[in-house]
């Protein structure tokens, strides 16, 4: 078989870590391995505050005409870039930016996210700052079509990690390991 054959695909990395777990595609080292770039730690904290973004959404008190998903959680900013700091000394660091994209509107609403954020403030909060940025995939869409390079630039460099049609969905003690 050619070189070039072998070569086609999802990374190395990526297939590795799925063989072990078929029936989990959203396993912690497939959402690490797509920040492998980072130290061990920044990896952890990474994929961590993507399981509580994803199980603490609550779409419950909004009243919309289809049910609340995420479709996308992107990580922005420095993290992605690759250009992060920590400076222990003089307590100084980059901040995880998130940006997560629904399906509708309406659940940009700061009710659903309550839980979450504040979740991610108890866990992390006196380790990292973490900003999270929710948008409509109607923005998105908006933005395509207005040329917002503001938006579609962080969008391109920014690293998704989690796609609703790419990634199973949480298994249950995944979601009881997050809320307790």
């Amino acid at each position: 078989m050619p070189i070039r054959a072998v070569l086609r695909g999802p990374p190395w990395c990526e297939l590795t870590m799925i063989t072990p777990l078929l029936n989990d595609v959203y396993a912690r080292e497939v959402v690490m391995a797509r920040v492998g770039h980072l130290i061990r730690r920044k990896q952890r904290e990474i994929e961590r505050i993507t399981r509580m973004l994803r199980s603490l959404f609550d779409p419950a008190p909004v009243l919309a005409p289809e049910p609340g998903r995420i479709k996308r959680i992107i990580l922005i900013g420095p993290y992605a870039r690759r250009s992060w700091y920590e400076d222990r000394r003089t307590i100084e660091f980059s901040d995880y930016e998130f940006w997560v994209v629904v399906n509708h509107p309406l659940f940009t609403d700061d009710c659903c996210w309550q839980l979450a954020r504040a979740t991610i403030d108890r866990e992390l909060g006196n380790r990292c700052a973490v900003d999270v940025e929710i948008y409509a995939k109607s923005d998105i869409r908006t933005a395509k079509a207005e040329r917002d390079t503001f938006i579609l630039d962080r969008i391109e460099a920014g690293i998704t990690l989690y796609r609703a049609t790419r990634d199973a969905p949480l298994l249950a003690h995944e979601l009881e390991w997050v809320r307790s």
